[in-house]
């Protein structure tokens, strides 16, 4: 596998102090791919998208599936995000994907904004899966300027009109009053979608939901290359090759570029990070003014994200950070913490014990992919979540999954065909370009 990131990013280093491993225990990994497997479809890539396609072709239309994944289930972003079920998926704005797709194209975008959280949550009810969900009253937008404080009052409006939810502007006095207390908060959007939740015991519970279904799942099982034979997919393994007439893409920012070689250049891994405090007392709470549970983020470009969580921990995540050997990741975590105490304060001497990174995954058109690869018969990806996958991937692995059965239509903002990147390999070192015109935008 030819990855674009320093070879510390792929191992156990970046999770080694992760929060969610503390709250569940991994099952021990199952069999990895021996000699020659045989299935229907073959899925690559055991988090979100392709754990809710396994699970969707099993259930409902009884095929024969098996998911095959280089480390453990949940090893990549599926189970190390912020835990946000909430609507987004793309980084481009609403004028940007107007003029694209057009007016209908962009109805249908909201349309499936709308269905995405009740899909995550829709699995969590059939399966009684137990992942610590709470604020199911949606997420809340911070204004960071004055500016961005006037263009969500405009928000609102389109939010409304678009998405049919509630969406209630916060002024500053409201914002305290609501128990989001913070510096250099001017106001705020509350819009009434999504929900929280433990992302790592939803991946958990996701795949023994599709086990429960027939779903098969191999672990440690790196697949090195992708070829054709007899009209079959096989997928090499160092100790075997699964043999499946369809196949489906599921890897995200954890691809490689010569698995197969189509995805080269047409996704971009960048990092995000995470702090979480010890346990806060109610005193700390009080004297910082932050006592919501609900799910939050400001509107920088180079955003950050954060919640209380039921046990009292405050989580904290940021995007950034260009690479992701030891040295920098250190360095990433450092400004995560001065960014944590600027923002918040009265928690400057509070302990965050538990940092982690991982990757999102962007696109070059700045919308997620869900489509063919390329011109192979009966094979398709789903990609480029934008940092809003919990809910996103989910539903996209049930789109996947009736594409591979004849039924699917993908909505415009998602078919459109990912281009590549410039630099092929080096494309990484286009961020720091791009985090430095955000940054200035962040300061306008």
């Amino acid at each position: 596998m030819r990855r674009i990131y320093e070879d510390h990013a792929y191992s156990q280093g970046p999770v080694e102090r992760c929060y969610w491993d503390t709250t569940v225990a991994r099952p021990p990994r199952g069999a990895a791919v021996e000699g020659e497997v045989r299935a229907e479809v073959a899925i690559l890539g055991a988090g979100y998208a392709g754990l809710s396609a396994a699970l969707h072709l099993a259930r409902d239309a009884g095929a024969d599936v098996a998911v095959v994944e280089a480390e453990g289930i949940g090893w990549g972003a599926s189970g190390r995000n912020g835990g946000f079920a909430c609507i987004g998926g793309a980084k481009a704005g609403a004028a940007t994907l107007r003029r694209r797709f057009g007016q209908a194209g962009l109805d249908e975008w909201h349309g499936v904004q709308r269905q995405t959280p009740g899909t995550v949550a829709g699995i969590l009810d059939r399966y009684a899966i137990d992942a610590d969900t709470h604020s199911r009253e949606g997420e809340t937008s911070l204004a960071h300027s004055p500016r961005a404080f006037a263009a969500l009052r405009e928000e609102a409006v389109a939010a409304r009109r678009d998405l049919g939810v509630t969406a209630e502007v916060l002024g500053p006095a409201d914002l305290a009053a609501a128990g989001m207390g913070g510096a250099g908060f001017h106001g705020g959007l509350r819009i009434g979608l999504g929900f929280a939740l433990n992302p790592l015991k939803y991946v958990l519970g996701l795949a023994v939901a599709a086990r429960a279904e027939g779903a098969r799942i191999y672990e440690n099982s790196p697949v090195e290359a992708i070829t054709r034979e007899g009209g079959d997919y096989l997928l090499r393994t160092p100790r075997g090759r699964l043999r499946a007439r369809k196949l489906i893409l599921a890897t995200n920012g954890y691809s490689s570029e010569d698995v197969p070689g189509w995805m080269a250049g047409r996704y971009l891994p960048a990092q995000s990070a995470v702090l979480v405090t010890r346990q806060l007392t109610a005193a700390e709470i009080a004297a910082q003014g932050w006592s919501s549970q609900g799910m939050a983020y400001d509107t920088r470009d180079l955003l950050h994200y954060f919640r209380l969580m039921p046990d009292g921990r405050f989580l904290f995540g940021l995007r950034g950070g260009t690479a992701a050997g030891p040295r920098a990741q250190e360095a990433m975590r450092a400004r995560a913490r001065a960014d944590f105490e600027a923002m918040f304060p009265a928690w400057a001497v509070v302990a965050t014990p538990h940092y982690w990174s991982g990757f999102v995954c962007l696109s070059r058109g700045l919308t997620p992919y869900v489509g063919p690869v390329g011109d192979w018969p009966d094979a398709w990806a789903g990609f480029a979540w934008h940092g809003n996958g919990v809910a996103l991937a989910t539903w996209s692995g049930r789109l996947l999954a009736d594409l591979a059965t004849g039924r699917g239509r993908v909505p415009a903002v998602m078919a459109a065909p990912p281009g590549r990147f410039p630099f092929g390999a080096a494309r990484r070192f286009l961020l720091p370009l791009a985090y430095a015109w955000y940054g200035l935008r962040d300061r306008a």
